[in-house]
């Protein structure tokens, strides 16, 4: 008796900008982005992701906490300033700091949600599932 997969075969549809610095962590969400069926942009920095959200028309924003040249706290806060598309847009907060201080500061900044590094497959997908949803109304 085969039991039911974990990530359903109907892909996820829209653009994601993954904002994050480490190399190894851009490989692997990405992959996993891929595999949901996602369009990835990849940003390095807060700076790149300020940049690439007023250029492009994203349906979500993965964005790492700790980055160099400008963090994700601050990213967001400027990106949250722009225009109303930008002020709607969910923003992800992606962090090895999973206390509920560090969530409820991800909150403060202007972020919807939390998901906490190292994050599986099926994990990534509930949250962008709920929030690609949320963003399409």
């Amino acid at each position: 008796m085969e039991g039911t997969p974990l990530i359903s075969a109907i892909p996820l549809q829209g653009k994601i900008l993954l904002v994050e610095d480490n190399p190894v962590n851009q490989q692997v969400a990405s992959a996993m982005l891929e595999k949901l069926g996602l369009q990835i942009t990849l940003a390095a920095n807060g700076q790149e992701a300020v940049d690439l959200a007023q250029k492009s028309d994203f349906d979500l924003i993965l964005m790492d906490i700790q980055m160099p040249i400008m963090d994700g706290y601050t990213a967001t806060a400027i990106i949250r300033q722009y225009s109303d598309n930008l002020q709607q847009i969910p923003i992800i907060a992606l962090t090895a700091n999973a206390m509920f201080d560090d969530q409820q500061k991800c909150l403060d900044a202007g972020m919807n949600d939390f998901l906490s590094k190292p994050f599986m497959l099926a994990q990534l997908k509930i949250v962008l599932e709920h929030w690609l949803t949320i963003s399409k109304e």
